[in-house]
């Protein structure tokens, strides 16, 4: 894994400003020409710092008008019920993230659909039939103040 430095961190707050920024302009942004630069970003890369590049959609453009945050309460925690749970949420579209929580529940899902008549026949069709699902509880966003998935990128503290 490659060092964390000021560049470096400048490079990863640059790239999620803007993941289509060509080598020469974050080379020209950064103040170093084009080679190091491209290095540093391979390396990046390669180490898996940087997974890939991907557009941000606006859901409400795409129709997805609703959001909900499902937290899931399971009875069976086998191998078998565990991978079929796992293997049904990562195919399913309408779940943009599953994780595995501590407290009273299990999971807490974040999920979208078109309306709540949508998010109904969701919760009916796909969160019913989980393996050992035992309750299901919903909260629904009522407005979304902030959403982001750019990461704090934080040069290393002087010493």
């Amino acid at each position: 894994m490659p060092d964390i430095d000021v560049v470096n961190s400048h490079i990863l707050s640059l790239l999620q400003d803007d993941g289509r920024m060509t080598n020469a302009k974050l080379s020209e942004r950064l103040g170093m020409s084009e080679t190091p630069c491209w290095r540093r970003l391979k390396r990046l890369e390669e180490s898996g710092v940087i997974e890939g590049y991907q557009a941000n959609l606006n859901r409400r453009k795409l129709g997805l008008g609703v959001m909900a945050f499902v937290q899931l309460r399971c009875s069976e925690h086998d191998q078998a019920a565990t991978a079929e749970f796992q293997r049904i949420v990562e195919t399913t579209p309408n779940i943009l993230s599953c994780h595995n929580t501590t407290g009273a529940d299990d999971f807490l899902l974040i999920v979208v659909a078109r309306d709540l008549d949508d998010y109904s026949s969701f919760v009916d069709s796909t969160l019913r039939r989980l393996p050992g699902v035992t309750s299901i509880r919903s909260n629904l966003s009522l407005k979304e103040m902030k959403a982001s998935n750019k990461l704090p990128v934080l040069p290393p503290a002087a010493s």
